[in-house]
C-alpha cells in the first residue's frame, strides 16, 4: 500500500495526536502515530517507565513520543499518571471517529514465566477489569521508582482517557518486572490489533453509528 510522509496510508487523515499537559507536579508532552512502525522516544525520568513504554510502542507499532519531568523526589506517582492520562487522551484523539477501525482486539504474551492476556475494546467507554496479579505484587519496587501497583493505575487511566475498554489478566508469573513487562506488551498487542484500519468495515465498527 502507498503512504504518505509519516507513515499513514495515501488518502486517509493522518492519525496523530501531540498533547501537552502542565500541572503542578509534572509537565508532559505525548506524541502519537497510529499508524507508525514503533519508533519510539521515551524520557519520563522514571527508568522503569521508559522501559515500559517503549515496549508499549514498539510492539504496538505505535509511534510513540513521550517527555516528562516532574516531582519524583517526592514521589513517581504523579508523573506516572500523568504520562498515562495525557496517552489516553493522545489515542482518543489520534483515533478522531474512529471509522474504519477492527475496534477489537485480544493477545496473549508471555514473558519466560509470565503471561498476561488483554483484550481491548475501543468502545468510547472507559473501562478496566484488572485481575490475576499474585499477592504482594502491588508492593513490589522494581527498578528502584516503579511500585507495582501502578500498573493498575496506570491501565485506569488510559482507559479513562482514552475512552477504552481493557481487560487484562496476568495468568503466571513470579518476577515482578516480567509480570508488568508481559501485561505493557500484551496491551500493546490488543491495541495494534483494535486501532488497524480493517478494509471490510464501512463507517464506525458499531450498530449506534458513533463509538
Amino acid at each position: 500500500m502507498s503512504t504518505a510522509v509519516g507513515g499513514s496510508p495515501v488518502g486517509r487523515v493522518a492519525r496523530t495526536a501531540r498533547i501537552e499537559r502542565a500541572t503542578s507536579e509534572s509537565t508532559v508532552l505525548v506524541e502519537v502515530n497510529l499508524d507508525g512502525t514503533g519508533r519510539t522516544e521515551i524520557s519520563t525520568t522514571v527508568p522503569f517507565y521508559d522501559h515500559m513504554l517503549t515496549a508499549l510502542g514498539k510492539h504496538s507499532l505505535i509511534d510513540l513520543v513521550v517527555r516528562a519531568t516532574g516531582d519524583t523526589h517526592i514521589d513517581v506517582h504523579h508523573t506516572v499518571e500523568d504520562v498515562a492520562i495525557a496517552l489516553g487522551e493522545a489515542l482518543r484523539q489520534a483515533l478522531g471517529d474512529k471509522a474504519g477501525i477492527a475496534r477489537f482486539g485480544d493477545a496473549l504474551v508471555p514473558l519466560d514465566e509470565a503471561l498476561a492476556q488483554a483484550v481491548v475494546d475501543v468502545s468510547g467507554r472507559p473501562y478496566l477489569v484488572h485481575s490475576g496479579e499474585p499477592e504482594g505484587q502491588a508492593l513490589h519496587l522494581i527498578g528502584g521508582h516503579f511500585t507495582g501497583s501502578l500498573t493498575r493505575h496506570v491501565l485506569e487511566s488510559i482507559a479513562h482517557h482514552a475512552g477504552i475498554c481493557i481487560h487484562m489478566r496476568v495468568l503466571a508469573g513470579r518476577d515482578p518486572h516480567h509480570i508488568v513487562e508481559a501485561q505493557f506488551k500484551a496491551l500493546a498487542r490488543a491495541l495494534r490489533a483494535a486501532v488497524a484500519p480493517d478494509p471490510r468495515v464501512e463507517g464506525v465498527p458499531s450498530t449506534k453509528g458513533a463509538l
